[in-house]
């Protein structure tokens, strides 16, 4: 039987679409359009697309969308200063500090100054502390995307074995976390690089996550048969191809259902983000 394609571009449009709906009965009911900020510091191409796209989904709900763009050489103090003024600003509901950011500026001073409530990226402690003790509220978008996935395409998490290649801050530690929540019920293995009999441990997954940073890493010996496989992975060759975590060729006639790359997570990365703009409007509405 062939492999299911879990389609995350038709999703992520279907979701949008949805978020559009919210936002506008939000403006009818308090006057009030869901605003991202994002800040872009330097001329790095990828990240440029990046926020282009994030600004072209944000003006197609109907969310109100600032730019922020910022020499390569400032200083840790202008954009501490700028994300002070976003802070207090009460028509940015969200803040988007695009990585990653120039060497010589401190990302964590960085993320931690976006005040809780507008960190829609779901990296700053206070959000990662809620998510850790159960009490999840703004989380990170990759891996709240690939939750979504999975609960949209029904496919079970309650009792599966979930292993999560990576360990990341941005995707693979909230994964898990996510994971485990009550309510969702998965069992988690984390792993690396560095992790001992990796192979065997990865096959005996139910759901593979793989958001480990190497082109072609997950390979057909690494995939239990009629497993879900999830690709957050998103590397360009020497050829320019995007591809994968997952040597996708290889896995797919082997898998149950795989995201592809291009296509895959991504899209949902930029919709969760949505999701939680439109959140953040509603939380701070309340805190009024």
């Amino acid at each position: 039987m062939a492999a299911q394609i879990i389609d995350g571009k038709a999703l992520s449009l279907i979701i949008q679409a949805e978020l559009a709906l919210d936002a506008s009965a939000m403006l009818k009911e308090t006057g009030t359009k869901p605003g991202l900020a994002a800040v872009l510091v330097g001329d790095n191409p990828a990240s440029q697309v990046y926020v282009r796209n994030k600004q072209k989904a944000c003006e197609k709900a109907g969310f109100e969308s600032w730019l922020y763009k910022l020499d390569a050489k400032s200083t840790q103090e202008d954009l501490l200063n700028l994300i002070s003024k976003l802070n207090h600003d009460p028509k940015v509901h969200g803040i988007l500090v695009q990585l990653p950011l120039p060497k010589h500026l401190n990302t964590d001073l960085i993320l931690d100054a976006v005040t809780a409530l507008k960190d829609v990226d779901g990296f700053g402690p206070e959000n990662l502390g809620l998510l850790t003790s159960g009490r999840p509220r703004l989380l990170p978008c990759t891996p709240h995307g690939v939750l979504v996935m999975l609960q949209r395409y029904n496919i079970p998490v309650a009792g599966k074995h979930v292993v999560v290649l990576g360990r990341s801050t941005i995707v693979g530690k909230p994964m898990g976390l996510i994971l485990l929540q009550n309510g969702i019920d998965a069992t988690v293995t984390i792993c690396h690089s560095k992790t001992a009999n990796l192979k065997e441990i990865t096959r005996q997954a139910d759901i593979l996550v793989a958001a480990i940073g190497r082109a072609c890493f997950v390979t057909a010996d690494m995939v239990k048969p009629g497993a879900v496989v999830i690709d957050v992975g998103i590397n360009r060759k020497d050829d320019g191809k995007l591809v994968g975590d997952v040597d996708y060729e290889q896995v797919l006639p082997l898998c149950g259902a795989i995201t592809p790359v291009p296509g895959g997570v991504g899209p949902m990365t930029i919709t969760m983000l949505l999701h939680n703009t439109l959140l953040a409007a509603r939380l701070q509405s309340k805190a009024l």
